[in-house]
């Protein structure tokens, strides 16, 4: 049974309150196996049936809706994603592990979008960008903390809901997938 990872935005933030334990038990009630919390809350490891990551996506956003009234973007990867999401973002090799993001997107970019965005935020900082596999990649030069660089800024230029993850955490993760799978 392959062994996915569902990546949660917006978990713990703002009035979505929710215990990692109480999400491990409605992946369970809704027919995941295996699962566990990794890295930091809103990382989801579980094994399903094989399908589709998109349709995954679909199926915990109705989750997250039913059974906690959330509507948190979640994006599911497999292990080659992750593993792309990882080799794929050109920033990785040379970045700061900390600083160096992906961001998983609920759909595909498209490069005219990403390009206005690129000229939206020219002046407003020394960030670098780069659209992905359904993913931005980012290189926070300076920190997050000091970028005026924010999901909701990102989100309505590509017009996709996203939520991103370091390098550090994404090697982390598929560390343990591939644990897994040994």
């Amino acid at each position: 049974m392959p062994r996915y990872c569902a990546f949660f935005g917006s978990i713990n933030v703002g009035g979505n309150r929710l215990t990692m334990t109480e999400l491990r038990s409605a992946f369970a009630a809704e027919g995941f196996e295996n699962v566990e919390t990794i890295v930091a809350s809103g990382n989801v490891l579980f094994d399903f049936d094989a399908r589709p990551t998109p349709g995954l996506e679909e199926k915990l956003g109705i989750m997250m809706s039913e059974k906690f009234a959330m509507k948190s973007i979640v994006a599911v990867r497999d292990r080659d994603e992750i593993a792309a999401a990882i080799s794929d973002n050109p920033y990785a090799a040379n970045g700061d592990p900390s600083r160096v993001h992906t961001m998983f997107l609920d759909g595909q970019g498209d490069p005219d979008q990403f390009n206005v965005l690129l000229a939206d935020h020219a002046d407003h900082g020394r960030e670098k960008m780069s659209l992905g596999d359904r993913a931005l990649y980012i290189n926070f030069v300076e920190g997050v903390a000091g970028s005026k660089l924010s999901a909701t800024w990102l989100e309505r230029r590509l017009g996709l809901r996203g939520t991103a993850r370091n390098i550090r955490s994404l090697t982390r993760i598929l560390a343990k997938l591939d644990e897994v799978a040994a």
